[in-house]
């Protein structure tokens, strides 16, 4: 039997069961405040990958028991956003339905413009998922029709969770005994992303294919050795670099 990965088995399906983004979803946090309203309004969900954009949509549609669509910028054109705001045309007596774009920021002018009228009618609510500026990217338009939201890197605390719980829940894992000694280096390679730090997770699980696996910093060390540090030369990480560059010359 086939599995998909770690990260989408374990994926939270309930927003009390996702780790992060406290200053979004916690107790005072805008989200949390808009969700208990029950009113949502067009989003940009704008985050480095792995912190939760995806995972955080499905969610919110699930507590507001909406009507959901996913495309992604890559794969999908003007026409299938067509199809479906005219399947909201059809469907008006009933709420509109959530619309998420993720990687947003690769839809030019022309495919973000044939967004406006929809979500200003209310025909749709957008949540659109971005990893870039969505003051660069997003034309201005469809900016003034939305709420930005800046998702931030998972911390240590949050990582650590995600692990564990993976560990405790998983229908794979949690029949081979695992035990993590030490989380520093998984934590260090995955530089805070979730899906990165559960996919090293299962790479190493199945590197050592045992029964029982302890792992602390040289088992990931010697499993992961080779995986490339992350660095964008045109993104923010550029600049983060180079900082960290000049502040370990100094």
């Amino acid at each position: 039997m086939s599995y998909s990965p770690l990260a989408n088995r374990v994926r939270p399906n309930d927003i009390k069961n996702f780790y992060g983004q406290k200053h979004l979803i916690g107790e005072n946090g805008p989200l949390n405040k808009i969700l208990s309203n029950n009113h949502l309004p067009s989003l940009i969900l704008w985050g480095p990958p792995g912190v939760g954009k995806t995972t955080l949509t499905i969610l919110i549609c699930k507590k507001l028991n909406k009507n959901f669509f996913k495309i992604n910028a890559t794969e999908s054109g003007v026409q299938e956003i067509r199809d479906i705001v005219k399947k909201s045309k059809k469907n008006q007596l009933f709420e509109n339905p959530i619309l998420f774009i993720d990687e947003i920021h690769r839809f030019n002018k022309n495919q973000q413009d044939t967004l406006l009228d929809s979500v200003e009618k209310g025909l749709i609510t957008l949540i659109g998922a971005t990893t870039e500026n969505p003051s660069f990217e997003i034309t201005s338009p469809l900016l003034s029709r939305c709420q930005v939201y800046k998702l931030e890197k998972l911390n240590e605390y949050d990582l650590k969770h995600i692990l564990n719980h993976a560990l405790k829940t998983d229908i794979i894992l949690n029949k081979i005994k695992i035990k993590i000694n030490e989380y520093d280096n998984l934590i260090k390679y995955s530089n805070g992303d979730a899906r990165k730090i559960l996919n090293y997770l299962e790479l190493i699980v199945k590197s050592q294919n045992k029964k029982s696996i302890i792992i602390n910093n040289k088992t990931t060390q010697e499993t992961l050795k080779n995986i490339n540090i992350e660095y964008d030369k045109t993104g923010d990480l550029h600049y983060n670099t180079i900082s960290a560059f000049i502040k370990s010359i100094r």
